[in-house]
């Protein structure tokens, strides 16, 4: 399903996607309340959700249809978030609400369509140029634990620039290796990737991954991101 303001918007990414003989549009939604209407009736497999809709917008309705079940096989919905740099504080917002991802507005067409098939998977995927961008505007602006960026205070000022104003417990679970593992994430790199930058097998990898996971209750990939951002480890 589409969920974007701009028609042209949707019709493109529908013709991409149409084009697929393994993907179907089901519905297309020009608001966040009407997508969260639609996605309530299709129960879909996968969602791609813009943020700034008329209404209710995109975060709002993320954080409701990431709940819901697909109709296929029961397995949650997933919400993909389509962005645009000057959108950050919005993306990281709709994180938090249960998104799995976020792909930048001028993807390419192959990079779409192999991400919508990655969370469909169960996976999470995060556009490496707009995930950096995010890093930055979360050092600068100091943001506090536990609440989304749009709603956030600052930091108290007594923390140092680029350190963090808490630390999870579940920080020091981790093993060396896996702090490794997990800053690599955050960058953005695949488990084949990391597997070859750190000198480690891939199966080796994907048993970090889930240990790192499981110890800081993060459901995804996404998830564990945004953990990295909050301690201040990358």
């Amino acid at each position: 399903m589409i969920a974007d303001d701009q028609e042209l918007v949707r019709a493109g990414f529908a013709m991409v996607i149409g084009s697929q003989s393994d993907m179907q549009v089901v519905g297309q939604a020009g608001d966040g309340a009407q997508a969260v209407a639609l996605a309530e009736s299709l129960r879909p497999d996968v969602v791609l959700m813009d943020v700034r809709m008329p209404g209710m917008d995109g975060i709002e309705a993320t954080r409701r249809i990431s709940s819901l079940q697909s109709a296929a096989d029961g397995r949650p919905t997933r919400v993909i978030i389509l962005t645009t740099f000057d959108l950050d504080e919005y993306v990281m917002a709709a994180i938090n609400a249960g998104a799995s991802g976020f792909l930048l507005k001028d993807t390419e067409p192959e990079t779409l369509l192999s991400s919508i098939r990655t969370v469909f998977n169960g996976n999470a995927i995060i556009a490496p140029s707009a995930t950096k961008r995010l890093i930055e505007k979360m050092m600068q602006d100091g943001y506090a634990k536990g609440n989304s960026l749009a709603e956030t205070q600052p930091a108290a000022a007594s923390s140092q620039p680029g350190q963090p104003a808490y630390t999870d417990p579940e920080l020091e679970l981790l093993t060396d290796r896996e702090r490794e593992v997990l800053v690599e994430i955050a960058h953005g790199l695949s488990n084949q990737e990391i597997a070859s930058k750190l000198f480690i097998s891939l199966p080796t990898v994907k048993t970090h991954v889930a240990h790192i996971l499981a110890k800081i209750n993060a459901r995804d990939r996404v998830q564990a991101v945004v953990f990295a951002y909050d301690n201040g480890i990358v």
